[in-house]
């Protein structure tokens, strides 16, 4: 899978602010880690999530599964970066089970990790998940 063209000062402006706002919607109670998502699709659509946390841990869902899940079921399909944002001191990357959920529904695409207080990190999901689970099988 290879990237799309990549994004304008003004979409990442854009894709950066959606994830912060969303941020402040997370349900956190137990980690009190907040974070926020924005996925950018291919027709200029921005779908948010946040992180949603459960007592039961496992069960917790992770800002950028949620934008992703949103956004599927809305019937987009194609997608060029997610934007990620945090209140820690230096940008955070998605969780392993976020890298694969973005691999599968995205491909390759630009991340673009930020702080709530501007800090900022750039990178291709390909590099952050250099070895992703492809299944092989029946579609």
């Amino acid at each position: 899978m290879t990237a799309s063209r990549p994004l304008s000062p003004g979409e990442e402006e854009r894709l950066v602010a959606a994830a912060k706002a969303v941020r402040t919607k997370a349900s956190a109670p137990y980690s009190r880690f907040h974070v926020g998502a924005a996925l950018l699709a291919e027709d200029g659509s921005i779908h948010t999530g946040c992180n949603v946390e459960s007592a039961s841990y496992g069960l917790t869902v992770c800002a950028e599964r949620t934008a992703v899940f949103k956004a599927v079921s809305e019937g987009v399909r194609k997608f060029r970066a997610v934007a990620v944002v945090t209140g820690a001191d230096s940008p955070t990357p998605p969780c392993g089970a976020c890298r694969q959920v973005l691999w599968d529904q995205c491909g390759e695409i630009e991340v673009l990790m930020s702080t709530v207080s501007g800090a900022q990190e750039r990178r291709t999901l390909s590099s952050l998940y250099p070895h992703p689970f492809e299944f092989g099988g029946p579609k």
